[in-house]
């Protein structure tokens, strides 16, 4: 997504993702089940900025940790809480346009 800043009547794109921006990315990218490495490549983020953002989200119930018996590592999904924050945050998008 690109963040708009408004200066005098000015509409400046700013390409840099904001954290929401972030956030919706993996949350949208969690709809199976998915582990970290897959993570990094689709939303182009670091393993460091990847382990802080989904440690967020699993506080907030916004993702849950699916472990799979066959497999030892974590494995997310998103929650119900994520799929709503994630339809309230297309909405706001939406409205920006």
């Amino acid at each position: 997504m690109i963040s708009l800043l408004i200066r005098d009547k000015e509409t400046i794109r700013n390409n840099h993702r904001g954290r929401l921006d972030i956030m919706a990315d993996i949350l949208e990218n969690s709809y199976g089940s998915m582990k970290k490495t897959y993570f990094m490549y689709r939303c182009n983020l670091s393993f460091r900025q990847l382990k802080y953002y989904l440690h967020f989200l699993t506080n907030r119930g916004l993702l849950c940790i699916v472990n799979e018996d066959s497999n030892p590592t974590p494995v997310f999904k998103i929650t119900e809480k994520g799929k709503k924050f994630l339809k309230a945050y297309k909405n706001l998008m939406a409205l920006m346009k």
